[in-house]
């Protein structure tokens, strides 16, 4: 391709609400244009790349036996009501309806049209099992789209659908895609953990995320260096805290507090004059359900923070918010002063599991200025006791015992073992080996592609722009002619690109000054570039390494050989 010809509108200003590099230089190198909030279109170098890891994932895919579709972005709402999530799903899921007033839904995902698909149609466990999948534009529409393709409001994707008689079944092609994934960002060459993940709006029973390290990644990752198991903070699980304090030996009892000590877990713990560990607070918060809304007290030690996706996995909600004071005592509790001994059972709370069979502990004694001493947990249904804490880097691994260590990551893959929950509710059924009807067996499995165009860059970029690998770089190689004008120079240039792969190579033939088509390598990182300049009269040209940004003299009689083995 010729530089001259080429529509990349190169520019050195970023958008004002940019503040991570992928979002600044595929705007400021011309690969993507923003035509909305959360909405951007692919021009050429863009697409190049999104092509080029299209094909990754597509090859992965297609070798492991899935088999390629294509449904709809838009699609009938009837569908979504069946599987239960048009009411619950939440603002991020687009209703619309057509001029016969008929409801739409525009796909963030596909499980429900993916059911409707093989209902009615594989009706034996002789068909099974089966993995569909399509690589195709989806529509959240996202509250704060923000960080450029990373968290936009249409965005292409990859998702997969998988069908089986069996839950053993499910599992092998769980961990058969587990297998596939690795491979595809592997060979995209990117630095990557598998953690275990909540499964959110999609529900199910297992998950896992696929997160490319980076220093300005979304999601905290938990991991332990030693055994290698790494999850997600909103689902990683820790070995059981401990301490070698020793605990406030104390009778039961009813103790005065002033009013100043309810401002904070901390406070309580210095005036009785003991570790926050024997401690437990109250985080109270107001529930949003489908039809209706609950105050709700979660109960954590003073010591630990309470993690909300847990909280809200606990109870079961569509969302959690801040409840007000007011809010708070009209449901019956006693904020500041919030404890789980004697509080009343007509009141919903959750304890930490931790929590459960400690004993000396200090709580808000459920009236102003009053905690209870000596509590001991031993008196709870089990259904009161879920996993609640965020655990971090002072934590231990519930494996092997190692310290835990929080790195930042980028989610870029997500794989769910779904169960029997999208095929119960739509109906969707099969005859198994004993000619018995029962509901499907799914997995879901999903790669965020136009996403991994901003992750390649977020993982390799340095303060003059993008610098991509060669696996999914546009072009391979720019050949800037330094002079234009100088006939030799053109001459060198122009016979060097005609024997070299066309479809891998720029030629920089503008009519600009060297220093502008320097600075324009430099922003576009391809990963190499051949300065056709004044050494050309001595023979020589100049090969630049853009990663390394190191300067090579070569003879231009080798030069050709040369660029033969960096192309290959």
């Amino acid at each position: 391709m010729r530089f001259s010809k080429l529509y990349a509108p190169t520019t050195k200003d970023a958008p004002k609400d940019a503040t991570l590099p992928s979002h600044k230089f595929l705007v400021r190198g011309g690969f993507v244009k923003q035509s909305g909030s959360g909405l951007y279109s692919f021009l050429p170098l863009g697409k190049i790349v999104l092509d080029k890891i299209r094909d990754i994932v597509k090859e992965e895919l297609d070798d492991s036996g899935a088999q390629e579709i294509q449904m709809g972005v838009v699609t009938n709402a009837e569908l979504w009501k069946q599987s239960g999530r048009y009411d619950v799903f939440g603002k991020e899921l687009c209703r619309l309806r057509d001029r016969k007033n008929n409801e739409f839904v525009l796909g963030p995902t596909h499980e429900e049209v993916v059911v409707d698909i093989v209902r009615n149609i594989i009706t034996s466990y002789k068909q099974l099992p089966l993995n569909l999948y399509q690589i195709t534009t989806k529509f959240r529409d996202e509250a704060r789209p923000r960080f450029g393709l990373l968290r936009g409001r249409e965005f292409i994707m990859k998702d997969g659908y998988s069908f089986h008689d069996s839950i053993e079944s499910l599992k092998d092609e769980f961990d058969l895609m587990e297998k596939t994934y690795r491979n595809v960002f592997t060979k995209l060459g990117l630095d990557f953990r598998v953690v275990d993940a909540d499964s959110g709006a999609i529900g199910g029973s297992g998950s896992k995320e696929f997160m490319v390290l980076a220093n300005n990644g979304e999601d905290d990752i938990v991991v332990c260096k030693k055994c290698k198991y790494a999850a997600n903070i909103e689902a990683a699980r820790r070995a059981k805290k401990t301490t070698t304090v020793e605990p406030p030996e104390a009778d039961f009892a009813k103790f005065y507090t002033p009013t100043p000590v309810k401002d904070s877990i901390r406070h309580i713990a210095e005036f009785f004059k003991v570790d926050e560990f024997y401690t437990i607070k109250s985080v109270i918060k107001k529930a949003i359900y489908k039809d209706e809304e609950k105050i709700i007290s979660f109960f954590v030690r003073g010591c630990d923070t309470l993690q909300e996706t847990k909280a809200l996995n606990a109870c079961g909600a569509l969302e959690l918010v801040d409840a007000s004071e007011d809010e708070v005592r009209l449901a019956g509790f006693n904020p500041g002063f919030c404890g789980p001994a004697g509080l009343g059972e007509e009141l919903e709370f959750y304890i930490d599991s931790e929590l459960k069979e400690e004993k000396n502990l200090i709580c808000g004694a459920n009236e102003e200025n009053y905690h209870f001493i000596g509590v001991s947990m031993f008196n709870f249904k089990d259904s009161r006791y879920k996993d609640l804490v965020q655990v971090g880097a002072s934590d231990y691994c519930l494996n092997c015992g190692e310290k835990l260590d929080v790195s930042k990551g980028i989610e870029v893959g997500h794989i769910f073992q779904l169960g029997q929950k999208y095929a119960k509710a739509m109906g969707a059924k099969f005859l198994d080996n004993n000619g018995k009807s029962q509901p499907f067996y799914m997995g879901c499995y999903g790669i965020g592609v136009s996403r991994l165009v901003a992750v390649m860059i977020e993982a390799s970029h340095d303060e003059k722009g993008c610098i991509w690998n060669k696996q999914t770089a546009p072009y391979l190689l720019d050949i800037i002619v330094s002079n234009i004008k100088n006939e030799e120079q053109s001459n060198f240039a122009n016979e060097l690109y005609e024997r070299l792969d066309k479809k891998r190579v720029l030629i920089d033939d503008r009519k600009e000054r060297f220093g502008f088509k320097m600075g324009d390598f430099e922003l576009l990182g391809f990963p190499y570039a051949l300065v056709v300049g004044k050494g050309l009269k001595d023979g020589v040209v100049e090969l630049i390494d853009r990663k390394t940004l190191q300067k090579q003299q070569i003879k231009k009689d080798e030069i050709f050989d040369v660029l033969q083995g960096l192309l290959s």
